[in-house]
């Protein structure tokens, strides 16, 4: 089968295009720009530049490839970006989005869509999959958005909400670990919020939960995070003990001493029975995705 995937030059595109790899899955990353990805042209793995908000570029690369499977993990995500470029955000993270629907449903393809734990308030926290809605910032609408277009597809669909991604950033952007671990090493102090609460959710599970999902080609929405409920502040400071660097440089703050443009969910974190019990999903710890994270091994 053949598997297409958004965002393939990214931190998440990269575990789940390499753990499709390893279970013999023809995958077709794609991505704006050169191929940043190390798997060799094989039979199995091929790149495309893409831009899915010119749906010109979609129907060229959907026509070429055929995909039986989308896995749509490209957008920005950046909430502060997106609150300052509204427009961009929604051509990015929803027409794009659109733009993949249209094309796999000429093809009748299984839609997968990676969303996020910014879609709910952060009032409650331990989100279950049937929790509704309700974003405070404009990243959080616009995956919202995008969300309901997937919901509205006539095909097989999933929709994997995340929280927090960390793990060794193979390609793409640091992670808040990896952030740590560069400015300690610096000698730099870097300030971190201590009250906003997540479930952060090492890379590897995000993968696994994702392949899990096509493997069972479960349809639906499925809440993929750790279990550990913890904090910003709380994970700096574990990387720093871990890696034996100065945990005073680690500074404690409140949201409100940051002056962002986007306004953060105070408590997210999910309830992942339902992965658990339909997918066979098991997060680590986040003790040991930590550990993993800077290990030798990938």
């Amino acid at each position: 089968m053949k598997v297409l995937i958004t965002g393939a030059n990214g931190f998440v595109g990269y575990y789940v295009t390499k753990l499709l790899l390893e279970k013999g899955y023809q995958v077709i990353a794609t991505g704006r720009g050169d191929c940043r990805l190390p798997f060799s042209k094989e039979h199995l793995f091929s790149y495309y530049e893409m831009d899915f908000t010119d749906i010109v570029s979609v129907k060229q690369v959907f026509e070429k490839t055929m995909p039986g499977i989308v896995i749509h993990s490209g957008a920005i995500s950046k909430p502060d970006e997106c609150e300052l470029n509204k427009e961009k955000a929604w051509n990015i993270n929803v027409q794009g989005t659109i733009n993949l629907l249209r094309e796999a449903e000429n093809l009748k393809s299984f839609f997968l869509f990676v969303s996020t734990d910014f879609v709910f308030d952060g009032e409650k926290g331990m989100y279950r999959e049937e929790d509704i809605p309700l974003p405070v910032n404009y990243y959080g609408e616009t995956k919202l958005a995008a969300e309901k277009k997937v919901l509205a597809y006539p095909y097989f669909w999933s929709i994997v909400r995340t929280v927090l991604v960390y793990g060794k950033p193979l390609t793409g952007r640091d992670n808040l670990l990896t952030i740590v671990k560069n400015k300690l090493e610096k000698g730099e102090e870097y300030s971190v919020v201590n009250d906003q609460v997540r479930t952060p959710t090492y890379v590897v599970d995000l993968a696994q939960g994702i392949f899990s999902v096509i493997e069972k080609k479960a349809e639906g929405i499925f809440h993929i995070s750790g279990e550990d409920v913890t904090t910003p502040y709380e994970m700096a400071c574990k990387t720093a003990v871990l890696l034996g660097l100065d945990v005073g440089l680690i500074k404690e703050v409140t949201a409100s001493s940051f002056s962002q443009p986007a306004m953060r969910p105070p408590k997210t974190g999910f309830n992942v029975q339902k992965a658990k019990s339909v997918l066979g999903y098991h997060p680590v710890s986040f003790d040991e995705g930590l550990r993993k994270t800077f290990s030798e091994k990938d």
